[in-house]
């Protein structure tokens, strides 16, 4: 019979509180869990050492109570907390042991005649086991992992009458084991390979067929109805008749004459074997996260990284302090007419870069115009057939309905480390161009430009768009994209779902590991958010971070290295190499690969079609 389930109507528990109050609180903590699991309320719960009915933990129905062994709680009821699921970690046995009881409220429902005879009523709740909580993982998957945390104490109280003698080499021991522990296989709490051990031991004492016979009782008891008590005593006298024990006295078997009592037995090694690996692997498993608790650290993360962007959009934008080291602009120049044509060209396509799509609609008529349903049709026939009137609507249409145009937030960040010294022109002019795009669109767009280095410098605040071309030097060491990030969101609120958003980063990528570690979190925490982010590199070889559109800016930057005979090598930015034997040829070579390059608007469109791919992938 098993040890943890009770439905004798005169039992009261066996619960006695020491002086200690903390098991008190620790039972009344456990029972306003208890409703959640069992899907009931009115269960009242008992924690304290030496309850549970001599398991680790015992349901009485007719007490709507759950008692759980204190002695296997092995921490300090005092600092255990049943309400944060990461706490139950330390006691997942304890937890696991109440969720089995729990199922037992919930499912095991069904209630023999009183004329059953104790060896048919024994082989019925043996196949219970697993029935119940097979039904417990139905109803809540994430259970399987407790369920399986305390395997080897519930088992163990079902298998082990005398923890001193163990299980001998009989039809019926063997029988008994392979329902609890293989009967958990097929309801999906156990594995095969778990259970491989026991398996091989049970086929050899039972047979096969015996073993076949047997797993299709318990495989019937796993599809019965929770309060269907006929088909489980039947199956429990089919058990009994496939063991060959009488149904009308207490089980015996004869016992292995190679061993004693005391002494384990293949049949106990395999079992041990088994819970062994079980323990093992609910050990390794990671455990399941509660939804709520899930929510809340999600909630307690965003709720950092809108602090941290707010304090770097103070810093960088609010600050009126210089600040130390070498990240700095170096003047302003007037915008050529090629950038202003740049600038209106991209504004132009940011217009529309953030239109959604028109949503489809669909509308049911009882009228044409539309597509005819026959399941309508044939339901309006038949409530004119009957004399009522007709509701039915046969006909369906769809409509499609343009949105409204989203506003724009654009941020630009500008890498100015020492790596990108050689493109600082081409950076600084593509900069202006995007910024400066805003002015030219018909949807309310704001930007804010910073560069970064060791430091982080405004370049463009919230909400202006700038007149003139601001130049920069490009010597730092260091490349602290994370504040860059941080500061360009808590000014425009990136993060915010209220618009379309798009970060633009100029940079080759080239970031030692700590600022790209941290950049890359802050890069996936904003398009997780829904903000786009297109990533500008300025090279073949550049190694942007994970997850943005990446388009290669196309720039002509020209250097002249001279050579001690006269001749000329000159490297453009683009990857364009030449050598020329005279400095007049360097210029005539220089002024054409300059007059053959695509012009800024060309630029500016490529840039567009980019952002807008970038959007498009953002929704």
């Amino acid at each position: 019979m098993s040890a943890h389930i009770t439905a004798d109507p005169t039992a009261t528990g066996t619960a006695v509180f020491p002086a200690r109050p903390e098991w008190l609180t620790l039972s009344a903590a456990l029972a306003g869990e208890v409703p959640l699991i069992a899907d009931r309320e009115g269960i009242v719960v008992t924690i304290a050492p030496g309850a549970g009915n001599g398991a680790a933990a015992c349901f009485y129905p007719t007490l709507d109570l759950i008692e759980v062994d204190g002695d296997h709680l092995k921490i300090d009821p005092a600092t255990a907390d049943p309400a944060n699921p990461s706490d139950r970690t330390r006691y997942a046995g304890v937890w696991g042991a109440l969720t089995h009881e729990c199922g037992h409220a919930k499912h095991t429902t069904w209630k023999p005649p009183d004329d059953t005879p104790p060896d048919v009523l024994d082989a019925a709740k043996l196949m219970e086991e697993p029935r119940m909580e097979a039904a417990q993982v139905r109803r809540r998957p994430d259970d399987r992992h407790w369920l399986r945390a305390c395997t080897k104490e519930i088992v163990a109280a079902d298998l082990f009458d005398d923890p001193d003698e163990p299980p001998q080499m009989t039809k019926y021991n063997a029988a008994r084991s392979a329902t609890l522990l293989l009967g958990r296989v097929d309801a999906g709490i156990l594995t095969r390979a778990e259970t491989a051990p026991l398996t091989s031991v049970v086929r050899g004492v039972l047979g096969k067929d015996t073993l076949r016979e047997l797993r299709a009782l318990w495989r019937e008891a796993l599809r019965t109805a929770d309060d269907d008590a006929d088909t489980m005593v039947e199956l429990g006298r089919r058990w009994c008749e496939i063991v060959a024990t009488d149904p009308e006295s207490d089980p015996s078997g004869t016992p292995d004459p190679s061993g004693t009592s005391s002494e384990p037995t293949p049949l106990s090694d395999a079992i041990d074997a088994v819970l062994g690996k079980v323990a093992r692997a609910v050990a390794k498993h990671r455990l399941p996260q509660d939804p709520a608790a899930r929510a809340a650290d999600e909630r307690a993360r965003e709720s950092a990284a809108a602090t941290a962007a707010e304090h770097a959009r103070e810093v960088v934008f609010d600050s009126s302090e210089p600040g130390d080291g070498t990240t700095e602009t170096a003047g302003t120049r007037p915008p050529t007419a090629q950038e202003r044509n740049a600038a209106r060209v991209l504004g132009r396509t940011l217009t529309t870069a953030g239109i959604r799509d028109r949503v489809a609609v669909k509308t049911a008529s009882p009228v044409p115009p539309g597509r005819l349903r026959m399941r309508g049709a044939l339901a309006a026939d038949a409530q004119r057939a009957a004399g009522a009137l007709p509701t039915a609507a046969p006909f369906t249409r769809t409509t499609r309905t343009p949105v409204p145009t989203p506003p724009l937030r654009l941020g630009i960040a500008c890498d100015v480390s020492g790596s990108t010294h050689a493109v600082t022109k081409a950076v600084a002019s593509t900069a202006w161009i995007i910024a400066n795009a805003a002015r030219h669109t018909t949807v309310p767009t704001r930007t804010a430009t910073v560069i970064f280095g060791h430091h982080v410098r405004p370049i463009t605040r919230p909400g202006t768009t700038p007149a003139e071309v601001t130049l920069f030097d490009a010597r730092d060491n260091w490349e602290d994209i994370p504040t860059a990030i941080d500061a360009i969101d808590g000014a425009l609120g990136l993060s915010r779902p209220d618009a379309a958003r798009l970060l633009v980063i100029v940079s080759d990528g080239d970031f030692r590991e700590q600022p790209r570690n941290d950049g890359q979190k802050r890069l996936d925490r904003l398009r997780a958010r829904g903000c786009a982010v297109l990533w500008l590199t300025l090279n073949h070889r550049d190694t942007p971070l994970a997850g943005a559109t990446v388009h290669r800016l196309t720039h002509h930057e020209i250097q002249t290295i001279p050579h001690r005979r006269g001749s000329v090598t000159l490297y453009c930015s683009c990857g364009w190499v030449k050598d020329c034997p005279t400095t007049t040829d360097a210029d005539t070579h220089t002024a054409h690969h300059l007059a053959t390059a695509p012009p800024a608007t060309d630029i500016a469109k490529a840039v567009g079609r980019a952002a807008v791919a970038a959007l498009r992938t953002a929704r």
